[in-house]
């Protein structure tokens, strides 16, 4: 089981940082945004399994030959009121590990979701109060200001947020392809995926890896709203829509047009070879094979 740990530890270093830098940097993910995102998810998922996984089975290592049957017999030692005495200082070392880094994870995740969810409720009640609903879309607010805004509001209860600003500024057909960039954020919870890369980001910043997973998933979910969109809307319009608004929303929102603006727009005016068929299935069986390899050792060592 020793290998097999130091094998999910090389796993989970390789993942968090090389690999993640290589992606985040690959020029194929704007061809297939769905897939990267998919592969961004597999790593971050194959990434925290492996490094705790690592952890884990080599502390359990003196009490069986697999996970679960050291598991186990750890277990009952535990419940009989004994210390095991074949627990060295080494794998003691190695369970305190792999606990105190699951506690950061899970508790990163967890500030960073309370924390996501309360400013969001805020911001939430607060367009409640200042904003008019807007008779044209259904949850759609209107908010009396000249700076021409639109953004969503993820959630149970979600909301798209315009400004009378927006409305005076974007002509009709711009205007839809906004509402069909921001309905494709909500759609697909993309305030979702995006969460668990930012507390990835967060657990350890000094990691350039996980840093720029956060931006390019970031990105990413842009790409694919922006691809949604032009399935309903013309190109010119959804560009002139991105120029037109440009700004940022407020932090508890997904604002639509936050980031790269220009290689956005060049995207959506001249957009990319999309990747064949092939290559396609082979990203999203590189993620489930990616998700399966720690999940398999911590199962069957």
């Amino acid at each position: 089981m020793e290998l097999a740990a130091l094998g999910l530890l090389l796993l989970g270093v390789l993942l968090a940082e090389p690999v993640s830098r290589a992606l985040a940097g690959a020029r194929w993910p704007v061809r297939d945004p769905v897939g990267a995102l998919l592969l961004w998810q597999a790593i971050g998922l194959a990434g925290g399994l492996a490094l705790l996984g690592a952890g884990a089975v080599y502390a359990l290592a003196p009490f069986g030959h697999t996970p679960i049957a050291a598991a186990a017999a750890l277990g009952h030692a535990v419940a009989d009121g004994r210390f095991p005495e074949t627990l060295g200082i080494t794998h003691l070392v190695a369970i305190i590990a792999t606990l105190a880094l699951a506690a950061r994870l899970l508790g990163v995740l967890a500030v960073i979701t309370v924390r996501t969810l309360r400013q969001r409720r805020r911001h939430r009640d607060l367009v409640d109060v200042l904003g008019t609903p807007w008779p044209a879309e259904h949850g759609a607010l209107v908010l009396d200001h000249p700076a021409p805004v639109a953004y969503c509001l993820p959630g149970l209860r979600s909301r798209l947020v315009l400004s009378v600003g927006v409305l005076d500024v974007l002509a009709p057909a711009e205007l839809h392809a906004v509402l069909a960039h921001e309905r494709a954020h909500l759609r697909e919870r993309h305030d979702l995926v995006v969460l668990p890369f930012v507390a990835w980001g967060a657990t350890a910043p000094f990691v350039r890896g996980m840093r720029s997973a956060q931006l390019a998933v970031a990105a990413l979910i842009e790409m694919r709203a922006d691809d949604v969109a032009v399935g309903t809307v013309r190109r010119e319009e959804l560009s002139g829509a991105l120029r037109a608004v440009g700004g940022s929303a407020p932090a508890a929102a997904l604002s639509s047009f936050t980031a790269a603006m220009d290689s956005r727009n060049d995207r959506i005016m001249a957009p990319p070879l999309p990747l064949s068929r092939p290559v396609r299935i082979l990203v999203r069986v590189a993620a489930l094979v990616l998700v399966a390899v720690p999940t398999v050792a911590l199962l069957a060592t």
